[in-house]
């Protein structure tokens, strides 16, 4: 039977036994924490390199058949459509890509302050489609990369086929 233990609160709270965990809800990698405190801390004091892969968003549908990949990093003069807030349906060149606040500026996405100057909306990556790449060596290699991975544990039509014939 559950012990009872004093939380730091004062109120009485069940104390867990030590019973093994369903399988339902172990872990799927050992070296990430399921706490949301340590979450938002690493979210929070990510360097640089690793908010880049963060700041990702998904690829339209043509991109993502032409390409075989699901989303990339965003980056500079790539072309974005805002896909979910105020702003839907707002298409744009990425002018700057904020990595301190994990915001995109957008060309022709802006509001006006009340002394009259108008200021670049920051918009979060997750919330944008990306309809066109700013392709460069070290783009097109990352793409080949992530297509291979994709296709590495699907199986095809020849191999669906292929099973039937022994």
């Amino acid at each position: 039977p559950p012990t009872s233990a004093r939380s730091h609160f004062g109120s009485r709270v069940a104390a867990k036994c030590s019973q093994p965990t369903p399988a339902a809800m172990t872990k799927l990698n050992r070296n990430v924490s399921s706490m949301p405190r340590k979450q938002r801390k690493a979210l929070h004091t990510a360097p640089s390199h690793k908010r880049r892969v963060i700041m990702s968003a998904q690829l339209s549908r043509e991109l993502r058949t032409k390409y075989n990949v699901r989303s990339m990093p965003v980056r500079k003069e790539d072309e974005v459509m805002v896909k979910v807030g105020t702003l839907k349906d707002r298409e744009g060149k990425v002018i700057q890509c904020y990595r301190k606040k994990y915001r995109i500026h957008i060309e022709r996405v802006t509001r006006e302050k009340t002394n009259g100057m108008t200021v670049p909306v920051g918009i979060h990556p997750s919330n944008v489609v990306i309809t066109k790449l700013k392709l460069d060596k070290d783009r097109k290699a990352l793409l080949e990369r992530k297509a291979a991975g994709a296709a590495k544990g699907k199986y095809t039509n020849r191999d669906v086929s292929m099973g039937s014939v022994d």
